[in-house]
């Protein structure tokens, strides 16, 4: 059973006090990913898409000891590439867009990842999420990245309504200080991932009791037993015999 979102944003006093306890809460939030330069957190973004942060960073130790740089990784034989970074997913995608990135990061940057969200959403394999995370974590910017933990978590906050990342992040960043958008990407990246889940949030451990989901999830829950609960006693039930059986089982005697 899906669990819908609110369909009313809170209001920024609300919003405000939300966003005020996961900064609480997860004050030292920081990328999952582990990396080495702008260049390492770059491709361990690009290889992050639908898959776990924890899966890329048991990945990019092999891809980054043989690969150790844009010059490296430019000249890699895709093949190489894709066997190294299959459990990842979409690997043959990903293969390429990483060479092809480092490509041009070597003729048009020196090697060297550019800051700019231009720049970076000029690279083969960058989208606005990707540029987002590499501005905001590797150098400091303000920039908010939209994945889809915080897509959940700021619409179960009541933070938006929108329909799109990129709706999503323009709904946050108005209720966020300009100095904290990269903080506050990660804020609901770890209440996602340790709280607010997918499917089903865990509401009891939420520090969060002003979230509107709360009665929404608590209806959905009780919908769901009450579904449970009556699938349970329909098997239990014994079979009502068909009329035709009963007959067999029992002849009419004739006159």
């Amino acid at each position: 059973m899906a669990i819908p979102f609110p369909k009313r944003k809170v209001t920024r006093a609300v919003a405000a006090a939300e966003l005020a306890i996961l900064e609480r809460t997860y004050p030292n939030a920081v990328t999952a990913l582990d990396y080495g330069d702008p260049f390492q957190l770059l491709i361990a973004v690009i290889l992050s898409a639908q898959c776990t942060d924890a899966r890329v960073n048991l990945t990019t130790p092999h891809l980054f000891a043989k690969y150790r740089d844009a010059r490296a990784l430019a000249g890699a034989k895709q093949p190489d590439v894709e066997r190294i970074i299959k459990s990842c997913g979409f690997f043959r995608t990903k293969a390429k867009n990483v060479i092809a990135a480092a490509r041009a990061l070597v003729d048009a940057y020196g090697g060297r990842v550019p800051a700019d969200r231009e720049s970076l959403e000029a690279l083969p394999g960058v989208g606005r999420k990707t540029a987002n995370v590499v501005m905001s974590v590797a150098f400091g910017e303000a920039a908010f990245a939209v994945d889809t933990h915080v897509f959940r978590v700021s619409h179960r906050l009541g933070l938006t309504l929108a329909t799109t990342p990129r709706g999503v992040e323009e709904d946050v960043t108005r209720l966020v200080p300009r100095e904290k958008w990269r903080h506050a990407h990660h804020w609901l990246i770890l209440h996602g991932r340790e709280i607010c889940k997918a499917p089903v949030p865990h509401c009891g451990r939420c520090p969060v009791a002003m979230c509107p989901s709360r009665p929404i999830v608590a209806r959905a829950m009780n919908e769901k037993a009450a579904l449970r609960t009556a699938a349970a006693r329909s098997s239990a039930a014994p079979a009502r015999p068909s009329a035709r059986a009963a007959a067999a089982r029992h002849p009419r005697r004739s006159s």
